[in-house]
């Protein structure tokens, strides 16, 4: 199987199941007043607090903040009639790499 045909395979799997547009769909509010995710989220943390893993919780806190600002109205103004806005690209472009090298540090970085 050649690198194409690979890639062509991942898109038709998501173009299938819809993915991206139920990632879009979250209620964010909703989500954590439903307690199917709530009492297993509440676990995750309880966990983590017991067994002190503060790096793992600050993992999880940052990508759930990159997950909220992803669906802010300020995300939705970065391309305008098909036009990227480079004036607000750029905060967000160095907010990525800002939480990426952070996650780095914390996953590879020197632990006591």
């Amino acid at each position: 199987m050649n690198f194409g045909a690979f890639f062509e395979s991942i898109t038709a799997f998501l173009d299938s199941t819809h993915l991206p547009e139920q990632i879009k769909a979250v209620d964010f509010p909703g989500l954590f007043t439903n307690p199917w995710f709530l009492v297993p989220f509440i676990l995750l943390v309880g966990y983590l607090i017991y067994k002190k893993a503060f790096r793992d919780m600050i993992i999880l806190g940052a990508i759930m903040g990159v997950w909220y600002a992803s669906g802010t109205p300020y995300m939705q103004t970065l391309v305008v009639n098909g036009e990227v806005q480079v004036t607000k690209v750029l905060p967000v472009v160095f907010g990525g790499a800002a939480i990426l090298g952070l996650i780095i540090y914390l996953l590879l970085g020197r632990s006591d």
